[in-house]
């Protein structure tokens, strides 16, 4: 009897408990075997509710944590790679294991994702999901559009243009934040760190041959005004959108340089012009991504899996 393929998830999280569980909870309803969170600041609620499920794993990234690893990186992206790494190299009890973070939400379209792994050939390392990000939805209408970009660059440059006329020709796909994506790595692999994006072995970055094309990674990067501007000033000194981070060499501005052009020449005001133009689910925008096939309509249902696979802590 062939032995089943299994997957799962590692992630850093620093998040209310309801975020957190609906994490878990999305996850373990489409099939992950496993899911590693590292609390990167304690949440006693979903601490305990993840430690009560026989599928999860959870550990509190303490100080006596890092004095175990010599120190804590300051970066919030040194700890999660240190995290998934130890996570990939100790054990962790599947033969895939993909690095997301709590606002990210495997879908499979097709075939079960365990099914999709199954598929790949013995000799592939890796297996890419590519992003869609969120739009928010518009009058209190119900949320579950998120828009996709071109996976090549020259073609998705054009279409960029085309579907934002203001800031089109300063975005990455039209994306606010990554369009690399998320990979498994097959485990049981030699000498291999994880990073957000990638992974490496002795040799270097290890190559990437095969996407998984029936899931998208939904992003929710920032599924509504308010939720963006929560997370706004953090990622632009730290996160997402801090200055160190390049774009892509085809795109004349970073995103860090981009907002502050913004804000210097509007304030708010032009932020959230900037933002019901690129991120908002208006009538205008949907039909020019649906022309182009990069409109999804996914409703994640967190609320009934968390109710689900948590009904203790719901």
């Amino acid at each position: 009897m062939t032995q089943k393929t299994t997957w799962g998830l590692v992630s850093t999280i620093k998040a209310p408990t309801g975020a957190i569980l609906n994490f878990a909870a999305h996850h373990l309803d489409i099939g992950a075997h496993r899911i590693h969170i590292f609390l990167d600041e304690d949440c006693p609620k979903a601490r305990r509710a993840l430690a009560a499920h026989p599928r999860c794993t959870v550990t509190v990234t303490d100080d006596a944590y890092w004095t175990k690893r010599r120190e804590r990186p300051d970066k919030h992206q040194a700890r999660q790679t240190i995290n998934a790494t130890r996570a990939y190299r100790r054990r962790p009890g599947v033969d895939w294991l993909a690095h997301i973070d709590v606002d990210e939400f495997l879908h499979p379209d097709g075939a079960p994702l365990v099914e999709q792994l199954a598929a790949l050939p013995q000799s592939a390392r890796t297996a890419r999901v590519r992003p869609i990000e969120a739009l928010a939805p518009i009058n209190g209408d119900a949320p579950g559009l998120f828009k996709g970009c071109h996976p090549r660059q020259s073609p998705r440059n054009t279409q960029t243009e085309e579907i934002y006329p203001t800031y089109g020709a300063l975005l990455n796909g039209g994306f606010l934040s990554h369009v690399a994506g998320k990979i498994f790595v097959r485990t049981g692999q030699e000498k291999v760190s994880l990073r957000i994006h990638n992974a490496f072995d002795e040799a270097g970055q290890i190559a990437n041959d095969h996407d998984l094309t029936e899931t998208h990674l939904c992003h929710l990067h920032a599924p509504s005004w308010e939720a963006w501007q929560s997370a706004y000033r953090f990622r632009l000194a730290r996160g997402s959108y801090r200055p160190d981070l390049k774009g892509a060499p085809s795109i004349p501005t970073t995103m860090h340089a981009l907002f502050n052009a913004i804000e210097q020449d509007g304030g708010e005001a032009a932020l959230r012009a900037f933002y019901d133009e690129v991120c908002t689910a208006t009538a205008a925008l949907c039909a020019r991504l649906e022309a182009r096939g990069l409109l999804h309509r996914i409703d994640l249902d967190l609320n009934a899996k968390r109710a689900r696979h948590f009904p203790d802590f719901y």
